[in-house]
């Protein structure tokens, strides 16, 4: 018979092994979302733009997928971020519209909604918001009551980029819940809050969530003066030369987060989200899209979006899947191997498969809502009416992707079909829901 004396090697050995099958067992990957304002399909080096240098997000793009037929929920800046907040459509949440500054409406995401960071959180993730948040005004409905760590940035739609003052001419820059007023150019102050925040979480699984301003309006660069005062929004010139600048500054930035992962050791481990809220606005373009920001035509929500992986995302990859932003809750669930959250209706869906493996998805029905026109997506169809279902218009967005050709009256039974459709989703997604803004 062994001792216990004897049994102590083979004891602490096995110890040891079931310490390091543990560790691995329980290892999490990171996820990092960065957003753009107001970025459009025409103004990015790898969609075509000739305007600008985006060497960085480019980078993306190469070393991962870049998809050509990827959606925001919405038009416009709030609507956009309740989906991808929430994995759902927003009408659902009851964010229709711009929760504006004007006034301090106090409105903003119910406190009920279950966000990706309160998914991710309980499984050990360190969740953190910098940038813009725009689905709630008041302190009550601040980040870090949705399920984030830490906060700083601003809570309404847009603010000076060197005074941090919003339009009505209120200090706009917080940490946490209270306004604590910080120095410096807004694009790189939310980078230098994202880079400290991956070198202080380099030893435990995160989610960072990074909400840039640019190149939404007011039209500042780096060096450029003040645009609002107390008194509010003043005037905002707009020139391609600034509009270039403050492009760049992003990819600049984007590539300062991109080394800051490098530089800890997570390259391999850590999943890279970049796109944009909705469509361009003034001179932005959406290159071959009709219409822009607020616009229910593929340019209000057709954006740029890249999914960046490495050793896991071939490197690359062209992918033509319809998504939207709302998928993105799915998936981060799934890279960080969360469940989802029981009892809530989704809309998004889990793109991993098709992110990893290739797979191609099940089809589905994309809808969207904007300024009293609905619009249904299916397959290489796209229908668009008001909210009395009348005057329908159909595309073949296959080929007529400009929208330039009504085909509704040689496809009456596409568009009976696409009505019905529509009909029941805005019923489901309407139905019972206290419209919020």
């Amino acid at each position: 018979m062994k001792t216990a004396t004897n049994l102590l090697p083979t004891l602490t050995a096995a110890l040891m092994l079931l310490g390091s099958i543990t560790v691995e067992a329980v290892e999490k990957n990171n996820i990092i979302i960065i957003l753009a304002d107001d970025y459009g399909y025409g103004d990015v080096g790898c969609y075509g733009s000739k305007r600008f240098k985006t060497p960085n997000i480019d980078a993306l793009a190469a070393g991962g997928i870049r998809f050509t037929d990827f959606h925001s929920n919405g038009a416009v800046c709030s609507p956009t971020r309740a989906a991808l907040l929430t994995g759902r459509y927003q009408q659902r949440t009851g964010i229709t519209g711009v929760v504006t500054a004007a006034g301090h409406r106090h409105t903003g995401l119910d406190l009920k909604e279950t966000t990706f960071a309160e998914i991710l959180k309980p499984a050990g993730y360190a969740t953190a918001l910098f940038g813009k948040w725009h689905v709630g005004y008041k302190p009550d409905y601040n980040p870090i009551h949705q399920g984030f760590d830490e906060f700083t940035g601003y809570v309404s739609g847009n603010i000076d980029y060197h005074n941090h003052r919003d339009q009505t001419g209120k200090a706009d820059w917080w940490k946490q819940d209270r306004l604590t007023p910080e120095e410096g150019y807004s694009t790189d102050l939310i980078t230098d809050h994202a880079v400290n925040f991956i070198e202080g979480n380099k030893d435990n699984p995160f989610i960072l969530y990074i909400a840039h301003e640019a190149p939404h309006y007011p039209y500042q660069g780096r060096l450029d003066p003040p645009r609002y005062t107390e008194r509010g929004r003043g005037n905002d010139p707009v020139t391609l030369k600034v509009y270039k600048e403050m492009i760049e500054v992003m990819d600049e930035n984007v590539g300062r987060v991109v080394q800051a992962v490098v530089d800890a050791g997570l390259d391999k481990q850590t999943a890279i989200f970049f796109l944009s809220d909705n469509g361009p606005f003034s001179i932005g373009s959406a290159g071959p899209l009709r219409g822009k920001k607020g616009q229910i035509m593929e340019g209000g929500h057709r954006v740029p979006a890249i999914a960046y992986w490495p050793g896991k995302i071939e490197a690359g990859r062209v992918s033509n899947l319809t998504a939207m932003g709302a998928d993105l809750l799915p998936t981060m669930a799934a890279i960080g191997e969360v469940p989802l959250p029981e009892g809530v209706k989704l809309d998004g869906i889990n793109l991993l498969p098709h992110l990893i493996e290739n797979k191609q998805l099940t089809p589905r029905p994309l809808f969207w809502g904007v300024k009293g026109k609905i619009a249904v997506r299916q397959g290489d169809y796209k229908l668009i009416t008001n909210r009395s279902f009348s005057d329908p218009v159909l595309y073949n967005l296959k080929s007529d992707l400009g929208e330039t050709k009504n085909i509704t009256a040689q496809h009456p039974e596409i568009v009976h079909d696409l009505i019905k459709l529509l009909k029941a989703w805005h019923k489901d997604v309407t139905e019972g829901v206290k419209k919020r803004t």
